[in-house]
């Protein structure tokens, strides 16, 4: 798989960090708005550690970025933003953290239930049955469990989405074991506490942009966040869910913070 694609003309000192892990494309809406103003590329993790996410990103910051850049990561791309920014300090410019993962584990055990919570019955006893498929590893087409999974979720994560074809195209299929692989990293990861004090590293200035409505708790990002980082802002978005750019209520603001930012 192409690890990269590039919006937009050089210098190309932004870049966007997809979800997942193993969520590959759904920034592309980001990257193409933001094209018209910047340079901005566009990585695939393709690696299947998060050693060697990391080394990846490295690579193609190196290769192509006009160094120092602005790291823009979601969900997953957040914490892998901000693990990045704590290792090579003098590739990041500015980190924008968008619906980022919490940072201690208290905060965590709330996202399954609270994403339940707002299902259906029957699409709760889905989630259940796709879990159960993913956890066995005799299962066959586990992509296509983790896939629907994701869409079930979906379902919970956003406060009034609008669903574009032309962005979920752009969506590379769902890898299902760079999730289960990087994931067991990462959240040891936090279990230990070394997440966290990976901030400690990070030099320059962080920002944490999240949806009152995400099922991952905003207190989760922000209190932990503001103890250990130097250089910290936290802004929250009313009526709006896990992916800021497809919520109808919160899309125009949030696409407004983000290139402010980027001036």
């Amino acid at each position: 798989m192409e690890n990269l694609r590039k919006y937009g003309n050089a210098p190309f000192n932004i870049a966007v960090i997809h979800g997942g892990p193993g969520a590959p494309g759904e920034m592309a809406p980001v990257a193409r708005e933001l094209a018209s103003g910047w340079g901005v590329l566009e990585p695939l993790q393709t690696a299947t550690s998060l050693e060697g996410q990391i080394k990846e990103l490295k690579t193609v910051l190196k290769k192509s970025g006009d160094l120092p850049v602005t790291l823009i990561g979601h969900s997953w791309g957040a914490w892998l933003s901000f693990i990045f920014a704590a290792n090579y300090p003098a590739f990041a410019k500015k980190l924008i953290l968008i619906g980022s993962g919490s940072y201690e584990v208290k905060y965590a055990a709330r996202i399954r239930e609270t994403r339940l919570n707002r299902l259906s019955e029957e699409d709760r006893a889905e989630v259940k049955s796709v879990i159960e498929i993913l956890n066995n590893p005799a299962a066959e087409d586990k992509k296509t469990a983790f896939a629907r999974l994701g869409a079930l979720f979906l379902k919970a994560d956003g406060y009034n989405p609008i669903i574009c074809e032309s962005d979920e195209s752009e969506v590379i299929d769902c890898q299902v074991d760079i999730f289960q692989s990087v994931w067991k990293d990462a959240a040891e990861l936090r279990r230990s506490g070394k997440l966290l004090e990976l901030g400690k590293h990070i030099k320059c200035l962080v920002v944490a942009i999240h949806g009152d409505y995400d099922p991952h708790p905003a207190e989760g990002v922000k209190k932990p966040l503001a103890r250990v980082l130097k250089d910290f802002r936290f802004i929250l978005l009313e009526r709006c869910g896990h992916k800021p750019w497809i919520e109808r209520q919160a899309r125009e603001r949030f696409y407004g913070i983000l290139k402010e930012e980027l001036c």
